[in-house]
């Protein structure tokens, strides 16, 4: 444990910063921090800080909760310091994401939550799982057909940007899951032809 704990150190921290921020932010005026496309050139921070505002308490639990899973899943993979920084790299480009949302959406003013970067996680640790032999490469199978019919039955791509679904008592934004999910893969398939390349050249 000691061992998987070492190389999941970054991951981990991740993990904690994404869950202390989500907790901290919220003695903060949300609008001071949530992401608006008007202000994405103006403001980019925006793009970071906006993982951390939550809309309802309900909201913040369940991302906490995903933080935890995810840090969960790391620590059992033992994802090291370069999915970590794959994922990192996720974190603005999913509300830069956003930017794409199509027209037909209607407008979105103001977006904020976890959700999309961790999707965006999931998608870095899938790719890292696929990338292994044996037991862990059937486990990055699963998540990843998981996470693919997720996105498919939401359909981020069409119907309106905010949407009602039942048990929430917020409006969910479901295209910050695909792009999150975009983000994750894109960067985690970076991270693992870097990792490739370095062992190669070893």
């Amino acid at each position: 444990m000691n061992l998987a704990f070492a190389q999941a150190r970054a991951w981990l921290g991740l993990c904690a910063l994404l869950a202390a921020g989500g907790l901290l932010a919220g003695a903060l005026p949300s609008a001071a921090l949530d992401w608006q496309p008007s202000l994405a050139a103006s403001e980019p921070w925006r793009a970071w800080s906006a993982a951390w505002v939550h809309w309802s308490l309900l909201h913040l639990l369940a991302n906490l909760a995903g933080c935890a899973v995810l840090g969960a899943l790391g620590l059992s993979a033992r994802l090291g310091t370069p999915w970590a920084l794959a994922w990192f790299a996720t974190w603005p480009l999913t509300q830069w994401g956003l930017l794409l949302l199509p027209t037909s959406a209607g407008p979105l003013h103001h977006f904020g939550g976890l959700s999309g970067v961790l999707h965006a996680g999931v998608a870095v640790a899938t790719v890292a799982l696929l990338q292994r032999p044996g037991r862990d490469r059937h486990i990055g199978l699963a998540i990843a057909a998981g996470l693919i019919a997720k996105l498919w039955l939401e359909q981020a791509w069409t119907g309106p940007a905010l949407r009602e679904v039942a048990g929430w008592d917020i409006a969910v934004v479901p295209f910050s899951h695909f792009s999150g999910a975009v983000a994750g893969g894109l960067c985690g398939l970076v991270a693992g032809w870097r990792s490739r390349g370095e062992q190669v050249n070893k």
